[in-house]
């Protein structure tokens, strides 16, 4: 029988632990009544460096539940993708299959049951996609749509409306530990990976507690991360842009000679202050779009620890 590791990555998150945690001991119990994971199947909790009571609380469900509760405390905040690495780098050598998870429940846990029936059928890797975004609002559901047909013209692999909620089974969290960049976005390496893969759908949830840890800052930045990963188009496009605004500048300064030889020219400065100015701040986006790829290679090139971990609880090992 295979064992399940479920990973959940925690960020002040005290006010719904208590709703996540029984709600994820029901899907482990329910699927060992099944016969469909093994016995000694858990849930790995992944503290980054929550500043509220949640590392207690986990330490707590671990006391009452060694069995099924597992958890991992960062030595400091790291982000979202950083833990949900650590948790399943973790996971990998405990579990034969992980499924990764978000803690305010708004991901529904019922599909997990479909997740184990696809990686039984065969598939490595089993996506959980939204079937709709009714629950976001105007403003989100646009760009969050407009990101992903972004992403898709800029040769992006990417599931479209996918985040971080998939099942992978542990050659493929394997695969995935080979990947060793700083700038992660794990969305957009996983496709890449190669192994079978399919998809299951539900309609996403309200939070069941607590506040977004996902501001539209932080969605602004993985979403710019995303795509400078994975693509150099930005800088085609500059290159593309730059070109194009020379022959639009030959085309005026002939329209210019031609009218000063007519007789048709009114003297003023407006125009050219004007093409200055625009030429300035191309100029400035152009500088500052190569400078973001010239950082992410200064930061890849340092080959820095990506996280560092404090303590491991798991029915194993108290601590490691």
């Amino acid at each position: 029988m295979d064992k399940l590791g479920i990973v959940v990555p925690c960020y002040n998150e005290e006010e719904v632990f208590p709703i996540t945690a029984p709600a994820l001991r029901k899907v482990l119990d329910d699927l060992i009544a099944k016969n469909k994971i093994a016995e000694d199947s858990f849930v790995m909790y992944v503290n980054d460096g929550s500043r509220d009571n949640t590392w207690n609380l986990i330490e707590k469900e671990h006391e009452e539940h060694p069995v099924q509760a597992y958890g991992v405390k960062l030595a400091g905040n790291v982000g979202h993708q950083f833990a949900l690495t650590a948790g399943l780098l973790t996971a990998m050598e405990m579990c034969d299959v992980t499924v990764s998870i978000d803690a305010d429940l708004q991901d529904d846990v019922n599909v997990i049951e479909q997740m184990i029936d696809k990686f039984h059928e065969g598939c490595d890797i089993v996506y959980g996609v939204r079937s709709d975004r009714k629950t976001d609002s105007f403003f989100k559901r646009t760009t969050a749509q407009g990101f992903y047909k972004l992403m898709n013209s800029m040769g992006v692999k990417s599931v479209y409306n996918h985040a971080d909620f998939r099942l992978m089974s542990q050659r493929a969290v394997r695969a995935y530990s080979e990947y060793k960049e700083n700038n992660l976005f794990i969305r957009g390496i996983i496709p890449q990976l190669g192994y079978k893969t399919d998809c299951v759908y539900y309609q996403r949830l309200e939070r069941a507690a607590g506040v977004s840890k996902y501001p539209l800052s932080k969605m602004l930045a993985l979403a710019f991360n995303g795509i400078s990963s994975f693509s150099v188009k930005p800088i085609n496009m500059v290159f593309t842009m730059g070109i194009i605004i020379i022959i639009l500048s030959i085309l005026a300064a002939v329209y210019v000679l031609v009218s000063y030889f007519v007789g048709h020219v009114e003297p003023g400065w407006a125009s050219i202050m004007c093409s200055i100015w625009f030429l300035g701040g191309v100029q400035l986006i152009a500088i500052g779009l190569v400078g973001q790829y010239i950082g992410k290679i200064y930061i890849e090139v340092k080959h820095r620890p990506r996280y560092n971990i404090e303590k491991v609880l798991s029915n194993d090992s108290e601590e490691k």
